[in-house]
């Protein structure tokens, strides 16, 4: 995800080809990495409140690229999705149900579903039976056997973070954070460094 200054906020720019020399690039960063940390907060937000996942587990598979004075300058929000850093897919051991009531128990019970995993991807809907599903590898993989016989199995895959970021309603809504927050974001580092400098030049 990228954003450019001088596309999406001319008059951003325009208060920054006003400051000296020496400050642009200094306010720049730092305007564009406090504008990150809003949109990594937003992108959080957003990400647990349509799919059934911890915000722990959000942060843990979310990255940001952040901007130096070493660097180009881009509002950009690098994202890695799972152990592999492919951000293609996960295993779905993070959906699957832990507790069960009683009373829902008993009517899988009556349904012949009791000892099936039950998984929730998103945050609304119903729980969704995996048949012939189990856990494994220690309880952090669920897999799925491939035929009626006990090999061979394969893991059961499902979207992971950079996919859930990706989904079109999410994406827009940190963009518009990031559109909303950055000129405030510049306005507020212009003033504090001019000052910072204004007192160390006296």
């Amino acid at each position: 995800m990228q954003i450019s200054i001088k596309t999406n906020f001319p008059q951003v720019q325009r208060k920054l080809d006003g400051l000296q020399a020496d400050l642009r690039d200094i306010v720049l960063v730092s305007t564009i990495n406090k504008t990150l940390d809003q949109a990594q907060t937003s992108m959080v937000r957003e990400i647990t409140a349509e799919f059934n996942v911890k915000a722990a587990y959000v942060r843990q598979r979310l990255r940001i690229r952040r901007a130096s004075t070493k660097g180009r300058f881009t509002i950009a929000g690098s994202l890695i999705g799972g152990s592999s850093n492919r951000g293609r897919s996960a295993n779905i051991i993070a959906f699957v149900e832990r507790v069960v009531t009683l009373a829902e128990g008993r009517r899988r019970a009556k349904a012949g579903t009791q000892n099936q995993l039950f998984v929730k991807v998103k945050r609304v809907g119903p729980k969704k039976p995996l048949k012939g599903a189990f856990i494994g590898n220690q309880g952090r993989t669920v897999f799925i056997r491939e035929g009626k016989s006990r090999l061979p199995i394969k893991p059961v895959q499902v979207i992971d973070v950079a996919q859930m970021f990706n989904t079109k309603r999410i994406n827009a809504k940190v963009v518009a954070t990031m559109k909303d927050r950055f000129p405030t974001n510049f306005d507020r580092e212009a003033r504090y460094y001019v000052a910072r400098f204004n007192r160390s030049s006296k």
